[in-house]
């Protein structure tokens, strides 16, 4: 076979459920987070942290719209 079939196993979408779930989970806790902390740099940092993980998600998505 020369190509890779426009497909997804079960084990895939088990791992990239994971990978989505992870991203979101972290996402949430720095954005709380982010409104927790009264230091102004590290506030930055956690939404920076949490603008990186939606990204992740966004990634995620547009790959599986694309097929690959």
């Amino acid at each position: 076979m020369n190509q890779v079939p426009n497909m997804i196993s079960t084990k895939d979408l088990s791992y990239i459920e994971d990978m989505m779930h992870w991203n979101f989970t972290d996402s949430k806790k720095a954005f709380h987070f982010a409104n927790e902390i009264s230091d102004e740099e590290i506030k930055q940092l956690a939404n920076r942290i949490a603008i990186m993980h939606k990204q992740h998600i966004t990634k995620l998505l547009d790959m599986l719209k694309i097929g690959g």
